[in-house]
């Protein structure tokens, strides 16, 4: 059988520590240990970790907003704070990092400027996106009047301006909104479309990460496993918790369910709505539109 051949880096990760200072006296925490992590081009990696594992350090310092102290970082061969990764690099942090006195419109035409684009091009770039995400009608608005809601999706617009060739997203669904909803699968199906890397992180192992490539886990600091969702659930053994979605049942058949399984000595902990159909009938509220509804 023929061997795959690898695809080309775009993420190269060696050796990477980091150190904050913590408490009264200062005294050094280490957050990420000894990090060894390699990111093809065009993959879709999902990052995953409870809150404090580290996530957020490390796209801080694969955005090069962060300084490498420890260890190496290349980003399509270069070091991350260089002009050639920045610009490579699309970044959304959790919190929103721009002027709350400035309007969406002319951070964009800053950001934009930052990266090489003017003219024509800008604007028509420019408001292909607020129109995507549902922020056409506030261009003009100062960010510091937008719901947690709107900067993120402008977060992600932003993120996505340049059309960078790697997009790093921490946290994209924190805080987001119906109509950010309705819009983000789109936007990522775009990025993945024209052969871009995306690195999500979240500390929920949500919808999203059902389509990465791969899974990335990391607990206090280190990578504790990587592959992908059916590879990690292979690796936790025959007593790991399984999700098992159905339609159609009535009760009498739901009960018949759970008494086969309890005959195969399994459990069935719980019965509830599927969250793809929780999040599907939070986008037709975005759109107007009612469940019996064509899209």
């Amino acid at each position: 059988m023929a061997v795959p051949t690898p695809r080309p880096l775009a993420v190269e990760v060696r050796g990477l520590r980091r150190n904050y200072s913590t408490g009264f006296l200062g005294r050094p925490r280490e957050v990420l240990h000894g990090l060894e992590l390699e990111i093809g081009r065009g993959e879709f990696i999902g990052l995953v970790g409870p809150n404090g594992s580290g996530k957020s350090t490390l796209l801080r310092l694969l955005a090069g907003v962060d300084e490498v102290e420890q260890g190496s970082i290349r980003v399509f061969g270069h070091a991350p704070d260089s002009q050639a990764a920045r610009r490579a690099t699309g970044f959304c942090p959790e919190d929103s990092p721009f002027p709350s006195d400035l309007a969406a419109r002319d951070v964009l035409a800053l950001l934009g400027s930052l990266h090489g684009l003017g003219g024509a091009e800008l604007e028509r770039r420019a408001n292909e996106l607020l129109v995507r995400v549902g922020l056409a009608e506030s261009a003009r608005t100062k960010l510091g009047a937008y719901s947690r809601g709107m900067l993120r999706r402008f977060g992600i617009a932003a993120s996505l301006l340049h059309q960078p060739e790697l997009v790093l997203l921490d946290e994209p669904t924190a805080g987001l909104d119906a109509p950010g909803y309705a819009a983000i699968d789109g936007l990522l199906d775009e990025v993945r479309a024209r052969g871009a890397t995306l690195v999500v992180s979240s500390h929920l192992l949500g919808e999203l990460h059902q389509r990465c490539d791969r899974i990335v886990v990391l607990v206090e600091g280190r990578i504790v496993a990587s592959g992908s969702s059916e590879e990690l659930v292979r690796t936790l053994g025959a007593s790991a918790r399984l999700e098992l979605a159905v339609e159609g049942l009535d009760a009498n058949g739901l009960a018949e369910l759970r008494r086969v399984a309890e005959q195969r000595g399994g459990r069935v902990v719980a019965v509830q709505p599927s969250q793809a159909v929780l999040v599907e009938l939070y986008r037709r509220a975005a759109t107007g539109k009612t469940p019996g509804e064509t899209p």
